[in-house]
């Protein structure tokens, strides 16, 4: 590998394979590092908060939820864990060595991937709830739902492992240089990616939310000429049905914003190996974990109920856990 003259190297004492150190002003890369760790903190913040909620009060303990509380976990962890990663990886050079890279690469596929299923049961849930009332109290239960979002978490530790087989694990097995952590993919690999990761799951959640909605403005023009009895076959009281109705569209923005997030880094992913666009790209990919627990705080009333018992401390006194929360 030949260097520039002048080029800060990563690893001076090997000048014909160390990568050269970014070339980022400091002004630049300080400012970076403060946008991310925001995004970071705020990430990290909104998202505990979420778990600390139906953790803690049991009337938030609903299918629905433990859909959400899942989706929260992998928010979390995308907080914590890539996005601090991802600014070290992006702005400076790789320090923590082949098998560091190896596990960041794993933990980037197993995150996102149980955020991606997360969503596609969410829709599922929304689907029973709206398309089918009378049998969702028995459809869809506690139980089954924490079995589904185990079976969502080990799918994704087993595609990661299997989609990352391939990679090098030796050192400089991945990589042209010393001091970067970058892997490649051939096409094939993209492209079983880009199929079992975006387009089916995408399919999935498109299909049945557009089926939700067909049914709620069917609904909706049900109970407003007063046939909702006939219409829902008294599955439902009209009051019920508009809290699931209010549930589907605050569920069906997270899904519009979800997919924004999402699809520039799917419909790009061929060319990320360019840094300017890698770091628009996945910047965004990430946001949709900061964004989410915003759209439970416009939406929910009984989330923001929830932050302000936390924030005051209320929930450590006795009893707190049986808060009317809805």
């Amino acid at each position: 590998m030949e260097v520039e003259d002048g080029a800060e190297l990563c690893f001076p004492q090997f000048p014909n394979t160390s990568c050269r150190k970014p070339s980022s002003s400091w002004p630049q890369t300080l400012l970076i590092y403060i946008v991310w760790f925001c995004i970071s903190l705020t990430t990290v913040t909104l998202n505990l908060l979420i778990i600390i909620s139906i953790s803690h009060f049991r009337q938030l303990h609903t299918p629905t939820n433990i859909l959400l509380l899942s989706l929260a976990v992998s928010d979390l962890l995308v907080g914590l864990l890539l996005m601090p990663v991802e600014v070290l990886r992006q702005t400076s050079c790789w320090f923590l060595g082949d098998y560091g890279c190896h596990m960041y690469a794993i933990v980037s596929v197993i995150i996102p991937s149980s955020s991606i299923g997360d969503i596609v049961l969410i829709s599922v849930d929304r689907y029973v709830a709206i398309c089918d009332p009378l049998h969702y109290p028995t459809k869809v239960t506690a139980r089954r739902v924490q079995f589904c979002v185990c079976l969502c978490w080990l799918c994704s530790i087993s595609y990661s492992l299997l989609y990352l087989k391939g990679v090098p694990t030796q050192p400089g097995g991945y990589q042209s240089c010393y001091g970067a952590c970058v892997f490649f993919y051939d096409n094939i690999s993209l492209t079983v990616d880009l199929v079992l990761t975006f387009i089916v799951p995408v399919s999935v959640i498109v299909a049945l939310y557009l089926r939700v909605f067909a049914v709620a403005v069917s609904q909706a023009r049900a109970m407003r000429s007063h046939i909702t009895a006939v219409t829902l076959q008294l599955s439902v009281t009209p009051k019920a049905k508009k809290s699931e109705l209010k549930a589907a569209r605050t569920l069906g923005v997270l899904v519009v914003v979800f997919l924004i997030c999402f699809c520039p880094y799917y419909c790009l992913a061929p060319i990320l190996l360019t840094t300017s666009i890698a770091s628009i790209v996945i910047p965004m990919y990430y946001s949709n974990s900061c964004l989410n627990p915003m759209i439970y705080a416009l939406f929910y009333p009984w989330f923001r109920k929830a932050v302000k018992l936390i924030v005051t401390l209320q929930i450590l006194q006795r009893g707190s856990c049986e808060t009317n929360m809805l």
